[in-house]
């Protein structure tokens, strides 16, 4: 595998790391099978993107192999976010046939942690998604990895992340605070449930810190996480 450069923010929020870690953990408790997780939000500029690459970088903290997947072949903003550099075939390749599993992932300055890029956008990339080759890819990348975390699309504009998420064990939803209505939550909530997708939780984002919830976040994320299939909550924060 080939290694690219970007620009790694700095760990340098600790109150960011805490809610992190804390995710982490919420997430141990969903079970030992969950190993590739799908992360959406309902419509763009949530921060489900900030939100899967900080949570693959912490997964890949404790000597864990961890493979980030964009898979937004619609607007992916993640190579020009972290300034990726030295990428020349992306998932887009992949499921085109044009690269094999493993041309496409590549290492990252920080050990365990892995990146296969969207790749050039595609004119219909739910066909691709809905494919064997996904499907595949998905299956490999779990043998190989400890952990594989897809970001997907926004669900309240295109169904990407229901068909990611069928081939993945399991969806986190990002929620901005004071911008979603909890209707269309709800609507992306019963999505995913429509297409038998288990739902592991949900990430408060973009926490106004003088609301007074999650108001120790200085770092203005925040993390609600709610548990297992039968609806019972688990909520860890400061």
């Amino acid at each position: 595998m080939k290694k690219l450069k970007m620009h790694l923010p700095e760990n340098s929020d600790c109150r960011m790391a805490e809610g992190m870690n804390q995710l982490k953990t919420n997430l141990m408790f969903c079970g030992d099978n969950i190993h590739a997780i799908t992360v959406t939000s309902s419509v763009p500029n949530e921060g489900k993107s900030a939100v899967a690459f900080e949570l693959a970088r912490t997964l890949a903290e404790n000597e864990k192999k961890i493979l980030l997947v964009d898979g937004d072949l619609r607007k992916s903003v993640m190579v020009g976010k972290y300034h990726m550099e030295g990428i020349d075939k992306g998932m887009t390749h992949y499921l085109t046939g044009q690269a094999a599993w493993d041309e496409v992932i590549y290492e990252t300055e920080e050990e365990g942690f892995y990146i296969a890029a969207a790749g050039p956008l595609s004119p219909d990339p739910t066909s691709l998604l809905n494919s064997e080759l996904f499907e595949d890819f998905v299956k490999k990348a779990k043998e190989y990895f400890d952990y594989v975390v897809i970001d997907a699309p926004p669900l309240g504009l295109v169904i990407d992340a229901v068909i990611i998420g069928q081939s993945t064990d399991g969806a986190i939803v990002v929620i901005e605070q004071g911008v979603i209505k909890k209707k269309i939550v709800q609507d992306v909530v019963k999505q995913l449930k429509m297409g038998g997708i288990r739902i592991l939780g949900a990430v408060l984002n973009k926490v106004d810190e003088r609301g007074g919830v999650y108001g120790s976040y200085e770092y203005k994320y925040g993390y609600g996480y709610y548990g297992d299939d039968k609806g019972k909550k688990h909520r860890k924060h400061s």
